[in-house]
């Protein structure tokens, strides 16, 4: 019998259509002539869903009593009878209840299958096993129905069913997929916009990665060992050493410059620990991946170029980064050719980029002033005539006639020449010496002797130490001059460096000191103002301490080997730069202590303009009630005499209230305001606050949660909060609509949140709203002090929570205050266990 075939529809959450497009895929199998049948379907009451199912053929369920609970679930030996092409088996992850054939609806799918029937399943992201603890901690919920990702993955197909996120929020407000009832607590907790944008790209993720493993087992099985560029995947190889940084932001941007590319960093450690690289730089370097996007992976190999090869290969890489060889030539004609040549050589088809740096070689320095000649050409020059001039001897004594001695000098001497181009004064000497030498005991008679018998002999070997001691000063002086250049060149470098750091203004100090310590080879560079270290660079080490005047500001502390009087004329203008950036910091500073006091005079001018305004009218209301009340000769109705003292009290009421409003502003300003603490029950809060404000069913619609446990705050200070919340939503709310009150719970955090259907405030200008002084749409602060939301964004600081702004789906404005949830009360101790004694 023929196994039937899986097809799988993933969604990253509920709502996006994976029902609805399942049995519309059903009707298309049935229009085609296949026998379909509906095994189990879930509509969750979604009209939409119900409706599609149309005439397709419904399997009926089978019902299981668990605990005097009535559950359906389908009936698998029903469908194995009916024995269909095609089964439509809705939420692959579903628990069954107790006494089914299987506990999960997965393994009553693997049974289908086994029958040679086909399936069309459903399952969302948050089931996929290896995702549940990811999907837990995006959205704080668990997962306990799971999927095995075996399950999916032996799944003939595979389809995401994808839904932009807001789209999703819309057709959850709209009631598409939950009950009204639901709507809200969804929106705030599982619906949340990061949520769904996250599950999305989770979803997706998954897919691509499932798609990838498919295509490398398809060229396994084939034998197909090279690399399909199906998606950019670029290797950078690191080594622990300083270049990291550098290599990885390179390879990164080379990943970025294709749709979907992926950049994987890996550290080749050797089996003998040679080339470990420093544990603190490769963390660096790893976060730094993985802040990129990147992941990390760590090999074991003794040959470093393979086991680079090796991995990028079995990674499908298609490109591979690596940093320029740190060895001078020297090292590479002693030890052979280095990790870059033999990974050119091994590369195949991979692309591989060698990237230069900054560490390169022993690392930026300023070339030194003393010698001429580098330490490693001086050790090659007596390489060299140690080397050459004995297999140049071996080769001429088997030829060697009287006629020819001329012919042997002459490559006698070119030895010497090259060797002083090479080394030197010191290896052209000694090659000299070496080659007169070997000249008079293998090639002059007597040979195998070292006779000179003739005076003209003796000046011939004077004059062939002479010719190269002059090749080798030639050579000495050229060295010379392209080391000032070279110094010359990098002086000039690093005071464009150090110039441009004071320019940007970029933490000058520290980029100088950083630089002038990497530059002249210290151990510690430091600016001292006083007591205060401005900017420091390196650690504490032993060496010789110098300091520079840097201005009357500052001195420039430097430690390590002693300066030579080169380095101290170039350190003066390193000084120079010191007190400039001092300068330019003291002016930052003097401009920081400056934006305040502007600031101040704004809020002084807008405060001013609005308590001029708010102030004005109550109390000209209050002056002309009870100036009316004594006016003499005037006799006042009762009404009349009520009318103007209710007027008057209202009018200093107000004015009472505008001078707590100020007082409590500058509170939390100041971050003065008194918060007492404690475990309070949020319905009892939104109740009293709805008392305050007068306000009925009529105008507010409540939505509180049971389950909402207690959090921690202030009452009183919770309560004014929620004042001024209503009081704001029902001001912008369109006649006719309410006012929604909704509480619940979220990792943690308890959420009230106010929701009005009113014209809603664009999303670059919700920080405004909570600025003191300031109102929306307002061109002054003529209208108002607009202190309400201001002071509900302080209190709810002030109790350790937040207060943000959200749409309203469908038009409007949803303040959200977030608090913290209560601890749960510790268990009670048990009672003690009281032991009576026998009395006998």
């Amino acid at each position: 019998m023929t196994r039937g075939r899986l097809r799988v529809l993933l969604g990253a959450a509920p709502g996006v259509g994976k029902t609805f497009t399942m049995l519309e895929e059903g009707a298309r199998l049935r229009d085609e002539g296949k026998d379909v049948v509906v095994a189990v379907v879930e509509t969750h009451g979604r009209a939409a869903t119900a409706a599609r199912l149309g005439d397709l053929e419904v399997v009926p369920r089978e019902r299981h009593v668990h605990r005097g609970v009535e559950l359906d679930e389908m009936d698998l030996e029903a469908v194995l009878a009916r024995a269909p092409q095609v089964a439509l088996v809705d939420e692959l992850a579903h628990s069954n209840a107790p006494g089914s054939r299987h506990d999960k609806r997965w393994r009553d799918v693997q049974a289908l299958l086994d029958a040679g029937i086909s399936v069309l399943s459903t399952v969302n992201v948050q089931h996929v096993e290896s995702l549940a603890d990811v999907v837990e901690q995006i959205t704080g919920a668990a997962q306990h129905e799971t999927v095995p990702d075996a399950v999916l993955r032996a799944a003939e197909q595979i389809e995401v069913v994808d839904l932009a996120p807001q789209a999703l929020r819309d057709r959850l407000a709209a009631g598409d997929v939950y009950p009204a009832a639901r709507v809200d607590a969804a929106l705030s907790n599982y619906f949340r916009l990061g949520n769904l944008t996250a599950l999305r790209e989770l979803a997706l993720l998954w897919l691509a990665d499932e798609v990838d493993s498919a295509l490398r087992a398809y060229r396994v099985e084939h034998g197909i060992d090279v690399a399909w560029e199906a998606r950019e995947r670029v290797v950078v190889a690191l080594t622990g050493g300083a270049e990291g940084e550098t290599l990885i932001r390179r390879a990164a941007r080379i990943a970025a410059r294709s749709a979907g590319g992926e950049l994987i960093a890996v550290h080749v450690s050797t089996p003998d620990g040679l080339r470990q690289g420093a544990p603190g730089a490769l963390a660096a370097q790893r976060a730094l991946v993985e802040k990129l996007g990147g992941s990390y992976h760590q090999v074991v190999g003794s040959d470093v170029p393979r086991a680079l090869v090796d991995f990028a290969k079995g990674a499908d890489a298609s490109q591979l980064v690596i940093g320029v060889s740190r060895r001078g030539r020297l090292g590479s004609l002693v030890t052979g050719p280095g990790i870059g040549a033999t990974v050119i050589r091994e590369s195949g088809q991979l692309d591989v980029h060698i990237v230069t740096h900054s560490a390169a070689g022993r690392g930026w320095s300023l070339p030194k002033l003393g010698g001429a000649l580098s330490r490693s050409r001086v050790v090659t020059g007596f390489v060299l005539a140690a080397v050459v001039g004995p297999l140049l001897t071996w080769l001429l004594a088997g030829h060697r006639t009287e006629d020819g001695i001329a012919g042997t000098v002459l490559l006698f001497q070119l030895l010497v020449v090259v060797v002083a181009v090479t080394g030197g004064v010191w290896p052209a000497l000694f090659a000299a010496l070496l080659s007169g030498v070997t000249l008079d005991l293998f090639f002059i008679a007597p040979i195998y002797s070292v006779t000179i018998a003739e005076p003209l002999h003796l000046l011939a070997l004077v004059l062939y130490v002479l010719n190269a001691a002059i090749v080798s000063w030639v050579v000495d002086q050229a060295a010379r001059r392209s080391r000032s250049a070279a110094r010359a060149l990098a002086e000039t470098e690093l005071l464009a460096t150090v110039s441009g750091s004071v320019l940007r203004g970029q933490d000058a100090l520290q980029a100088l000191v950083a630089r002038t310590r990497e530059a002249f080879g210290l151990t510690r560079v430091r600016v001292l103002s006083g007591d205060e270290v401005l900017g420091d660079s390196g650690d504490a080490g032993v060496g010789d301490v110098s300091r520079l005047p840097a201005g009357e500001r500052g001195v420039l502390e430097l430690t390590g080997e002693p300066l030579q009087a080169g380095d101290r004329r170039l350190l003066a203008v390193v000084a120079a730069q010191v007190e400039a950036a001092l300068e330019h910091s003291a002016l930052t500073r003097t401009a920081g202590q400056v934006a305040p006091l502007a600031e101040v005079d704004r809020m002084r001018s807008a405060l001013l303009a609005a308590v001029g305004h708010d102030l004005r009218r109550p109390l000209a209301a209050a002056t002309a009630s009870v100036s009316g009340l004594r006016q003499p000769g005037v006799e006042w109705s009762d009404a009349d005499r009520d009318e103007l003292l209710a007027t008057a009290w209202e009018s200093l009421e107000s004015l009472s209230t505008l001078v707590t409003n100020l007082l409590d502003v500058s509170r939390v300003q100041a971050g003065a305001l008194a918060v007492s603490a404690a475990v309070v029950d949020v319905d009892d809060v939104v109740l009293g606050a709805l008392d305050e404000l007068g306000l009925g069913p009529a105008d507010v619609e409540l939505a509180l949660r049971a389950s909402v446990p207690p959090v921690v705050a202030d009452a009183v200070l919770l309560q004014r909060v929620l004042v001024n919340l209503l009081d704001n939503a029902l001001r912008h709310s369109p006649d006719g609509t309410l006012v929604r009150i909704s509480t619940s719970g979220f990792a943690g955090r308890v959420e009230v949140r106010v929701v009005d259907r009113g014209p809603g405030v664009p999303p670059e200008r919700r920080d405004e709203i909570t600025v003191a002084f300031q109102r929306l749409g307002d061109t002054d602060n003529s209208t108002g002090l607009g202190l309400g939301l201001a002071l509900s964004k302080g209190f709810t600081e002030a109790m350790g929570g937040t207060l943000t702004m959200d749409d309203t789906p469908g038009g409007g404005l949803t303040a959200v205050v977030s608090l913290p949830e209560a601890p749960a009360p510790a268990p009670a101790p048990a009672p003690p266990l009281l032991i009576q004694e026998d009395p006998s």
